[in-house]
């Protein structure tokens, strides 16, 4: 267990997974863990709230295998309801997914792309609106604790102006009044609920703030890669990123 993780049991008034093999990163890749906040009995009656950590990239409970022919990480939330893959989870596994920031690219008309990074300017945390399963291997022993692999997938929506220019989806940020409804799973989903949780983010996404980064090394890592991209420049950390 990372500092980082305690804070945010402690923040959400949670009980925490096991989060020893996991570190918080700065370049974090789809089918790799992340934190994901969710409430479920887990075999109990009773309802809680746990922080644990998951794999990016939400496979259905009646898939065979693992590893999908399409992408999963992140699933449009204007047609959610009526996709195979999510509409089963949306019905009462719902989850939040914690993110100091996430990158975005800007493509020019010639081809270049420019990436960019997006946060809250005041430093506070964005919880991004996902859902999750559980995944069971029926090739190992039911009592193997690797049997069960807990996956999980962001929603995105059309991006605000603000963002536009940048990209054309981003990601679902709910307000913290929203909280507890997107993840209290007595509450079932429909696209009506999506379709105002969607509403509901929209003056959280036009307030954050955009600037220019440098180009991420694929197994880079560090505070470098959201430093902006104009105080880098001639400097060891920005020969370190282009190299």
């Amino acid at each position: 267990m990372s500092k980082e993780t305690d804070d945010m049991i402690r923040e959400f008034v949670a009980v925490g997974g096991d989060f020893r093999d996991w570190r918080p990163s700065y370049n974090i890749a789809p089918t790799q863990t992340i934190p994901v906040l969710l409430e479920s009995a887990k075999g109990g009656e009773e309802v809680v709230r746990r922080l644990e950590p998951a794999r990016w990239s939400l496979v259905p409970s009646w898939s065979k295998t693992l590893k999908l022919k399409y992408p999963t990480f992140n699933a449009r939330s204007e047609d959610l309801a009526m996709k195979a893959t999510w509409k089963g989870p949306l019905k009462s596994h719902r989850a939040l997914v914690p993110a100091t920031g996430y990158y975005e690219w800007q493509t020019f008309s010639d081809g270049k792309k420019v990436p960019h990074f997006i946060h809250n300017p005041a430093g506070e945390q964005l919880m991004l609106a996902g859902l999750y399963s559980w995944w069971k291997d029926h090739s190992v022993a039911d009592d193997d604790p690797s049997a069960w692999t807990l996956t999980a997938t962001i929603l995105t929506s059309g991006a605000v102006d603000e963002l536009l220019h940048i990209h054309d989806r981003n990601p679902v940020m709910l307000p913290p009044e929203w909280w507890d409804l997107w993840l209290d799973p007595k509450v079932e989903g429909t696209q009506e609920l999506v379709d105002a949780a969607m509403e509901a983010a929209l003056p959280v996404a036009s307030s954050l703030e955009v600037y220019e980064v440098a180009p991420i090394p694929f197994r880079g890592d560090g505070r470098v890669l959201i430093e902006r991209v104009a105080e880098l420049e001639g400097t060891e950390d920005w020969l370190s990123t282009e190299a």
